[in-house]
């Protein structure tokens, strides 16, 4: 027996975790009490690590559609495949034809991170569609319109802020997102003994708000209007105070105009929140030493999605409290680009093209997922023929999952990346599944970019890979080679490049580009010299060290393995003058885009609520991570339930009782569920989880399928979207709920 770190891949908090190994199988896992970062924290996902990672439905190898089912093949007749079906599609169709669908386990681990912008460029196809547009696009194009990058996200200085407002997020069971913090609950209550204020805004009494000095229970979806009267209360009232950020704001008279008619007085009915309440959440966050504004989910995913999310750093902006210790600050990753000069950068666009059926436009060189189906069923010159998903479960992440299982079904072709048969990837004709967690090498190179605290961490694979297993960043290789063309399946044979060439190609790329840069570590030098001091037992690890070598801390990956507990790089520091990329390089206050959307939330000034509708939101469980742990029996318990939650007194109306059953309506179709009466939700609100409804057929997933649940986004139809982002509206949406026998 032996034991080994590993940092945890199963939610956005990156805890370190000590595996037990017996043999070749993880038979335990507790916090890394060593670990730089979460210093021996664990949460029940990071418990069930060894029950994840032994899974016995977790595929060990291909799966190849013939004669119409999916049966067991060699990766060399998979690749074949591959490369036989989607070529004559994109000779004859072009590369549009093919669309590309990331998950959110993608930024769960190294293959997800640095393979899929090598695979679009092979395509060359403009059809991306990723989870982004299901949970956090609002925040990236917010960010590009004040800031000029779309990955410029302030993170909340939970450690030293004096006053944290949280609007539409429950990091005792999601562990924060877009806010990469192990043990969250434990810093919100640190926050509360150095004597800070913690308020939350949440149409739940969540766990998270239970802590809070104060909870607002707001009408669903209505956030953007109780910030707009936050902004406007700091105007009338004198509150701004910009201090250093003054000089390098502009639009601030601009935003003071458009939120004139935004008074505490006027929003108050349509938030459900009184003038008074308002007015002194904002002068309570004016007058703290230090501060921050932090939204989520249920402030992301709803109508005004953009605008909410701008008005939280418009909050930050103007409350001098952005860029600042105690404030929202921006986290500088080990692998994050060297910083460039301060100065005027290219901007952030909207909308450069749309989508062909209903014109939605790009964002962040992404689609709606919501236009994943009508792109498929749509005939005419440029229709999806193929798609290529991985680590995804649109039919149940989306909006009107029935539609979207029907529209793959009639594919040319699919190809999935998946550990599982799961209800997306059972219509595809070739799935190509990861090895498990233990026998994968970790790096977070997405969320190291929204931590609380600069570090970098670096763990090995925990146990050897087998021999009928396929590495993961392998398997992405060899796909990248198949779809282009240039590679061949068991290796490389006649005329074939190797997998390793994939990412020689990205190497040789990155520093031809980096030797040009009077910023970067490597002006100036020879690329084959830099190339070659290079070390690691893989391209993926030769790539992270150049990524190490090029970033700002100018670390190598042998200094990574020497620290195998990571190493700390210190709190986050004021670097606005780092971050800044708009034209102007300053921050733009008030963009055109957002000016454009405002009278969209003007208007809902004038919606006059009926007293007896129903919004429906989710909700998360600390027990599971969207759709892809329900799985594993370990994460069954506890409040992990796929239950209707309804106020004692929208109950006792409706003559719902708990432990009975309810129909649940909404635009897109209609549910079953079991009732929860509590007064953990407001009334007038109803709450069911998101990635549930296990009960489709041809699916290898014995525990999930055994309590399937319903799935809460079959009640949407796709038509309800953030019009700036293209994110689907999943929260505060009309439902009408009913009794059932």
């Amino acid at each position: 027996m032996s034991t080994v770190p590993r940092i945890c891949p199963l939610c956005e908090a990156t805890c370190g975790l000590t595996l037990t190994i017996e043999g070749t199988r993880v038979t335990g896992a507790r916090g890394d009490r060593d670990d730089v970062f979460s210093q021996g924290f664990i949460c029940p996902k990071g418990v069930a690590f060894p029950e994840v990672d032994a899974d016995p439905d977790r595929l060990r190898g291909p799966l190849v559609r013939k004669d119409g089912r999916l049966q067991e093949a060699t990766w060399e007749e998979a690749f074949d495949t591959i490369a036989a079906g989607i070529r004559p599609i994109i000779e004859e169709y072009g590369p549009d034809a093919v669309g590309i669908v990331l998950g959110n386990p993608n930024v769960h681990t190294i293959a997800g991170a640095l393979y899929p912008p090598l695979l679009l460029g092979a395509l060359r196809t403009r059809n991306l569609f990723t989870a982004s547009t299901l949970d956090q696009m609002p925040k990236h194009v917010s960010s590009g319109l004040l800031f000029g990058d779309p990955f410029a996200v302030p993170v909340p200085d939970l450690d030293r802020t004096d006053h944290l407002l949280i609007l539409g997020a429950n990091p005792f069971d999601s562990n924060g997102s877009l806010c990469t913090a192990p043990d969250f609950p434990g810093r919100l209550k640190a926050l509360r003994r150095r004597g800070g204020t913690l308020t939350v805004v949440d149409p739940r009494r969540t766990r998270t708000a239970r802590l809070a000095d104060r909870h607002v229970a707001i009408r669903p979806g209505a956030d953007a209007l109780l910030l707009a009267a936050l902004v406007h209360t700091l105007f009338e009232e004198g509150l701004t105070d910009l201090g250093p950020l003054a000089a390098q704001v502009e639009g601030v008279e601009e935003v003071q105009a458009a939120v004139r008619e935004f008074s505490p007085e006027a929003v108050a009915a349509a938030c459900d929140v009184d003038a008074d309440t308002i007015r002194a959440l904002a002068r309570e966050l004016a007058a703290a030493p230090t501060a921050a504004v932090y939204g989520r989910m249920g402030s992301s995913t709803v109508e005004y999605g953009t605008l909410g999310n701008w008005l939280v750093d418009v909050l930050n902006i103007l409350t001098g409290n952005l860029d600042r210790p105690g404030g929202a600050l921006f986290p500088l990753s080990a692998t994050a680009p060297a910083p460039r000069p301060a100065g005027p950068g290219r901007g952030f666009a909207l909308g450069r093209r749309h989508s062909r059926v209903s014109h939605h436009p790009e964002v962040k060189g992404e689609l709606p997922l919501v236009a994943l189906a009508e792109e498929i069923e749509t005939p005419g010159e440029g229709r999806i023929r193929a798609v290529i998903t991985i680590a995804a479960n649109p039919v149940l992440s989306a909006p009107d999952g029935d539609r979207l299982d029907a529209a793959l079904g009639s594919l040319d072709l699919m190809v999935a990346v998946d550990p599982y048969l799961n209800e997306t990837t059972r219509h595809a004709d070739v799935l190509l599944p990861p090895p498990p967690p233990s026998r994968s090498a970790h790096f977070d190179f997405a969320f190291n970019g929204f931590a609380v605290r600069n570090q970098v961490r670096y763990t090995p694979a925990a146990v050897p890979l087998e021999a009928d297993r396929m590495d993961e960043c392998e398997i992405h290789a060899r796909l990248i080679l198949a779809v282009s063309g240039a590679g061949e399946a068991g290796g490389p044979g006649e005329g074939g490049l190797p997998p390793s060439a994939v990412d020689q190609l990205a190497i040789d790329t990155t520093l031809a580009k980096a030797v040009t840069q009077e910023h970067s570590p490597a002006y100036g030098a020879d690329p084959q010299e830099f190339a070659a001091r290079l070390t690691g037992e893989t391209g993926a690890e030769r790539r992270l060290d150049m990524m190490l070598r090029l970033g700002p801390y100018g670390l190598t990956l042998d200094e990574l393995r020497a620290h195998p507990h990571g190493i700390d790089l210190g709190p986050l520091k004021p670097r606005l003058h780092q971050v800044l990329k708009t034209r102007s390089g300053r921050i733009e206050l008030f963009p055109a885009p957002v000016a454009a959307d405002l009278p969209r939330l003007r208007a809902g000034l004038d919606a006059v609520p009926d007293p007896g509708a129903l919004r429906l939101v989710g909700r998360r469980h600390l027990r599971s991570n969207n759709s892809w742990l329900h799985n594993t029996p370990a994460l069954g318990g506890g409040s992990n339930r796929c239950t209707l939650q309804v106020h004692p007194e929208d109950a006792a109306r409706l003559r719902l009782a708990d432990g009975g059953r309810a129909r649940v309506k909404g635009e897109g179709g209609e549910l079953e569920v079991p009732v929860e009466v509590t007064d953990g939700v407001r009334p007038g609100v109803v709450s069911l989880p998101h990635g549930w409804g296990h009960d489709r057929p041809g699916t290898r997933l014995s525990v999930a399928s055994a309590r399937p649940g319903v799935n809460v986004n079959q009640l949407l139809d796709g038509s309800r979207l953030d019009p700036l982002s293209g994110t689907a509206v999943l929260n505060g949406f009309p439902v009408e709920v009913s009794p059932l026998p």
